[in-house]
Protein backbone atom coordinates (compact mmCIF):
# COMPACT_ATOMS: atom_id res chain seq x y z
CA UNK A 1 0.00 0.00 0.00
CA UNK A 2 1.16 3.60 -0.92
CA UNK A 3 1.35 5.64 2.13
CA UNK A 4 2.65 8.87 2.98
CA UNK A 5 2.94 10.54 6.20
CA UNK A 6 3.57 13.94 7.19
CA UNK A 7 7.55 12.94 8.62
CA UNK A 8 8.32 11.89 4.66
CA UNK A 9 5.86 14.16 2.59
CA UNK A 10 8.21 15.50 -0.57
CA UNK A 11 8.75 18.78 -1.16
CA UNK A 12 7.06 20.31 -3.90
CA UNK A 13 10.38 20.67 -6.38
CA UNK A 14 10.03 16.97 -6.14
CA UNK A 15 6.73 16.21 -6.39
CA UNK A 16 5.69 15.40 -9.85
CA UNK A 17 1.69 14.35 -10.05
CA UNK A 18 0.99 12.18 -13.41
CA UNK A 19 -1.27 14.32 -15.76
CA UNK A 20 -4.23 11.84 -16.07
CA UNK A 21 -4.38 11.67 -12.42
CA UNK A 22 -8.44 11.32 -11.81
CA UNK A 23 -10.13 13.97 -9.17
CA UNK A 24 -11.93 12.49 -6.38
CA UNK A 25 -14.91 15.28 -7.16
CA UNK A 26 -16.66 15.82 -10.49
CA UNK A 27 -19.26 18.26 -11.49
CA UNK A 28 -23.22 18.34 -12.57
CA UNK A 29 -25.12 19.72 -14.94
CA UNK A 30 -23.74 22.53 -17.11
CA UNK A 31 -20.52 22.69 -15.06
CA UNK A 32 -20.03 18.75 -16.23
CA UNK A 33 -20.57 19.67 -20.22
CA UNK A 34 -17.83 22.43 -19.63
CA UNK A 35 -15.30 20.26 -17.34
CA UNK A 36 -15.17 17.50 -20.05
CA UNK A 37 -14.84 20.49 -22.75
CA UNK A 38 -12.27 22.05 -20.57
CA UNK A 39 -10.21 18.69 -19.61
CA UNK A 40 -9.73 17.75 -23.06
CA UNK A 41 -8.43 20.61 -24.18
CA UNK A 42 -6.11 21.53 -20.71
CA UNK A 43 -4.97 17.53 -21.29
CA UNK A 44 -3.75 18.56 -24.85
CA UNK A 45 -1.68 21.42 -23.54
CA UNK A 46 -0.25 19.92 -20.65
CA UNK A 47 -2.57 20.96 -18.06
CA UNK A 48 -5.14 19.78 -15.26
CA UNK A 49 -8.46 20.70 -14.61
CA UNK A 50 -9.00 21.31 -10.99
CA UNK A 51 -12.23 22.38 -10.77
CA UNK A 52 -15.35 23.79 -12.63
CA UNK A 53 -18.02 26.45 -10.89
CA UNK A 54 -20.65 28.36 -12.79
CA UNK A 55 -21.98 30.99 -10.82
CA UNK A 56 -25.32 33.35 -11.41
CA UNK A 57 -25.81 36.66 -9.58
CA UNK A 58 -25.13 39.81 -11.40
CA UNK A 59 -24.96 38.21 -14.83
CA UNK A 60 -23.27 34.19 -15.48
CA UNK A 61 -19.75 33.20 -14.76
CA UNK A 62 -17.43 30.53 -15.71
CA UNK A 63 -14.45 29.53 -13.55
CA UNK A 64 -11.66 27.34 -14.49
CA UNK A 65 -9.45 26.97 -12.36
CA UNK A 66 -6.49 24.40 -14.17
CA UNK A 67 -2.79 24.14 -12.99
CA UNK A 68 0.37 22.12 -14.39
CA UNK A 69 0.97 18.50 -12.74
CA UNK A 70 3.06 19.75 -10.24
CA UNK A 71 0.74 22.25 -9.01
CA UNK A 72 1.99 25.68 -11.10
CA UNK A 73 0.53 28.04 -12.92
CA UNK A 74 1.63 31.09 -14.84
CA UNK A 75 -0.53 34.30 -15.89
CA UNK A 76 0.90 33.45 -19.28
CA UNK A 77 -0.62 30.19 -18.93
CA UNK A 78 -3.44 31.56 -17.95
CA UNK A 79 -3.65 33.42 -21.08
CA UNK A 80 -3.13 30.83 -23.37
CA UNK A 81 -5.63 28.46 -21.91
CA UNK A 82 -8.38 30.90 -22.12
CA UNK A 83 -7.47 31.81 -25.90
CA UNK A 84 -7.08 28.22 -26.50
CA UNK A 85 -10.64 27.18 -24.24
CA UNK A 86 -12.88 30.35 -25.45
CA UNK A 87 -13.12 28.71 -28.93
CA UNK A 88 -14.03 25.37 -27.98
CA UNK A 89 -16.65 26.52 -25.26
CA UNK A 90 -18.27 29.08 -27.98
CA UNK A 91 -18.52 26.22 -30.48
CA UNK A 92 -19.96 23.58 -28.28
CA UNK A 93 -22.55 26.83 -26.83
CA UNK A 94 -23.11 24.74 -23.53
CA UNK A 95 -24.51 28.03 -22.38
CA UNK A 96 -27.56 30.25 -23.71
CA UNK A 97 -27.34 33.10 -21.91
CA UNK A 98 -23.91 35.66 -21.48
CA UNK A 99 -21.28 34.62 -19.49
CA UNK A 100 -17.88 35.89 -18.44
CA UNK A 101 -15.07 33.31 -18.63
CA UNK A 102 -12.26 33.34 -15.54
CA UNK A 103 -9.25 30.90 -15.58
CA UNK A 104 -7.27 31.00 -12.54
CA UNK A 105 -4.94 29.12 -10.78
CA UNK A 106 -5.40 27.36 -7.79
CA UNK A 107 -4.40 30.07 -5.41
CA UNK A 108 -2.74 29.69 -2.14
CA UNK A 109 -6.01 28.27 -0.20
CA UNK A 110 -6.36 25.66 -3.14
CA UNK A 111 -9.04 23.16 -3.24
CA UNK A 112 -8.21 19.54 -2.76
CA UNK A 113 -9.48 16.99 -5.39
CA UNK A 114 -6.58 14.49 -6.20
CA UNK A 115 -4.59 12.14 -4.16
CA UNK A 116 -1.25 14.54 -5.24
CA UNK A 117 -3.15 17.33 -3.69
CA UNK A 118 -3.16 15.88 -0.32
CA UNK A 119 0.37 14.82 -0.26
CA UNK A 120 1.73 18.39 -1.11
CA UNK A 121 -0.71 19.23 1.47
CA UNK A 122 0.50 16.70 4.55
CA UNK A 123 1.44 19.00 8.02
CA UNK A 124 -1.17 21.69 6.31
CA UNK A 125 -4.33 23.19 7.99
CA UNK A 126 -7.71 21.46 5.74
CA UNK A 127 -11.32 21.47 5.52
CA UNK A 128 -12.17 18.73 4.17
CA UNK A 129 -16.47 17.65 3.79
CA UNK A 130 -17.64 14.41 3.21
CA UNK A 131 -20.68 13.65 0.46
CA UNK A 132 -21.45 10.81 3.15
CA UNK A 133 -21.09 10.47 7.40
CA UNK A 134 -17.83 9.26 8.19
CA UNK A 135 -18.56 6.60 10.99
CA UNK A 136 -17.96 8.81 13.46
CA UNK A 137 -21.93 10.29 12.38
CA UNK A 138 -19.62 13.74 11.43
CA UNK A 139 -19.57 15.24 7.96
CA UNK A 140 -16.94 18.24 8.77
CA UNK A 141 -13.48 17.90 9.65
CA UNK A 142 -10.87 20.58 10.21
CA UNK A 143 -6.86 19.96 10.88
CA UNK A 144 -3.30 19.12 9.48
CA UNK A 145 -2.92 16.52 7.28
CA UNK A 146 -0.98 13.58 8.72
CA UNK A 147 -1.03 11.17 6.62
CA UNK A 148 -2.15 9.46 2.82
CA UNK A 149 -2.72 5.90 1.71
CA UNK A 150 -3.17 4.80 -1.50
CA UNK A 151 -4.49 6.32 -5.36
CA UNK A 152 -6.91 7.63 -7.36
CA UNK A 153 -10.74 7.19 -5.48
CA UNK A 154 -9.37 4.14 -3.27
CA UNK A 155 -7.19 7.12 -1.69
CA UNK A 156 -7.51 7.77 2.32
CA UNK A 157 -6.07 10.49 4.47
CA UNK A 158 -5.66 11.21 8.11
CA UNK A 159 -6.37 14.35 9.25
CA UNK A 160 -5.76 15.00 12.82
CA UNK A 161 -8.99 16.87 14.86
CA UNK A 162 -7.55 19.48 16.89
CA UNK A 163 -11.22 20.08 17.94
CA UNK A 164 -11.58 16.36 19.22
CA UNK A 165 -13.27 15.42 22.54
CA UNK A 166 -11.87 13.72 24.98
CA UNK A 167 -14.09 10.79 23.42
CA UNK A 168 -13.93 11.47 19.62
CA UNK A 169 -11.04 9.49 17.77
CA UNK A 170 -8.16 12.32 17.05
CA UNK A 171 -7.02 11.28 13.47
CA UNK A 172 -10.13 9.60 12.20
CA UNK A 173 -9.07 8.29 8.41
CA UNK A 174 -11.38 9.77 5.41
CA UNK A 175 -12.46 7.75 2.49
CA UNK A 176 -11.92 10.28 -0.44
CA UNK A 177 -14.52 8.15 -2.50
CA UNK A 178 -17.07 10.03 -0.13
CA UNK A 179 -15.84 13.38 -1.09
CA UNK A 180 -17.76 16.16 -1.19
CA UNK A 181 -14.90 19.49 -0.92
CA UNK A 182 -11.89 19.96 0.46
CA UNK A 183 -9.48 22.80 0.72
CA UNK A 184 -6.60 24.54 2.82
CA UNK A 185 -6.98 27.13 5.15
CA UNK A 186 -5.49 30.47 4.83
CA UNK A 187 -3.08 30.35 7.64
CA UNK A 188 -0.09 33.17 8.25
CA UNK A 189 2.03 30.12 7.52
CA UNK A 190 0.47 29.05 4.32
CA UNK A 191 0.91 32.29 3.51
CA UNK A 192 4.58 33.10 3.92
CA UNK A 193 5.58 29.52 2.40
CA UNK A 194 3.83 30.72 -0.82
CA UNK A 195 5.60 34.25 -0.58
CA UNK A 196 8.95 32.61 0.13
CA UNK A 197 8.40 30.28 -2.92
CA UNK A 198 7.00 32.56 -4.89
CA UNK A 199 10.35 34.52 -4.43
CA UNK A 200 12.56 31.54 -5.19
CA UNK A 201 10.50 30.71 -8.16
CA UNK A 202 11.53 34.00 -9.48
CA UNK A 203 14.67 33.91 -8.90
CA UNK A 204 15.23 30.61 -10.50
CA UNK A 205 15.52 28.84 -6.90
CA UNK A 206 14.45 25.88 -5.00
CA UNK A 207 11.72 26.75 -2.77
CA UNK A 208 13.31 27.14 0.88
CA UNK A 209 12.11 25.02 3.63
CA UNK A 210 8.97 26.01 5.12
CA UNK A 211 10.75 25.00 8.95
CA UNK A 212 13.96 26.95 8.66
CA UNK A 213 14.40 30.62 10.62
CA UNK A 214 13.27 33.57 8.69
CA UNK A 215 15.02 36.85 9.40
CA UNK A 216 12.20 39.43 9.94
CA UNK A 217 12.05 42.14 7.90
CA UNK A 218 12.75 45.62 9.42
CA UNK A 219 9.74 48.00 9.87
CA UNK A 220 10.03 50.48 7.26
CA UNK A 221 10.03 54.07 8.68
CA UNK A 222 8.42 57.05 6.93
CA UNK A 223 9.17 60.55 7.42
CA UNK A 224 6.93 63.52 8.57
CA UNK A 225 4.14 64.37 5.97
CA UNK A 226 4.87 61.38 3.96
CA UNK A 227 1.76 58.61 3.80
CA UNK A 228 2.35 54.84 4.17
CA UNK A 229 1.05 53.42 0.89
CA UNK A 230 -2.25 51.28 0.10
CA UNK A 231 -2.17 48.17 0.03
CA UNK A 232 -3.43 46.82 -3.49
CA UNK A 233 -6.18 44.98 -3.80
CA UNK A 234 -5.19 41.40 -3.84
CA UNK A 235 -6.86 39.43 -6.91
CA UNK A 236 -6.93 35.21 -7.75
CA UNK A 237 -3.94 34.23 -8.31
CA UNK A 238 -3.68 34.52 -12.59
CA UNK A 239 -7.02 35.48 -13.95
CA UNK A 240 -7.97 36.06 -17.07
CA UNK A 241 -11.65 37.03 -17.42
CA UNK A 242 -13.88 38.04 -20.39
CA UNK A 243 -17.33 38.07 -21.74
CA UNK A 244 -18.26 36.16 -24.13
CA UNK A 245 -21.03 36.24 -26.67
CA UNK A 246 -21.65 39.98 -26.22
CA UNK A 247 -18.99 42.38 -28.19
CA UNK A 248 -17.17 42.76 -24.94
CA UNK A 249 -20.28 43.43 -22.56
CA UNK A 250 -22.85 40.90 -21.48
CA UNK A 251 -26.04 40.53 -23.27
CA UNK A 252 -28.62 38.00 -23.81
CA UNK A 253 -27.48 36.40 -27.13
CA UNK A 254 -29.87 36.34 -30.54
CA UNK A 255 -32.81 33.98 -30.59
CA UNK A 256 -31.97 30.45 -32.71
Amino acid sequence: MNVTQDSDAPSSSEFDAPLDEPRFVAESGVAARIAALSERVLTSMGFRLVRVKVLSGQGTTVQIMAERPDGSLTIDECEEIHDALSPVIDVEDPIRQAYRLEISSPGIDRPLVRASDFRRALGKEAKIELAFAHESGRKRFRGPIRAVEGEGRDCVVTIERLDAGPDEDRTPRLAMRDLDEAKLVLTEALIRESLRAAKALARGEEAPDENAPQEAAPPRRYGPGKAAPKAKPVLPAGVRAEFKKGGGSPRRPANK
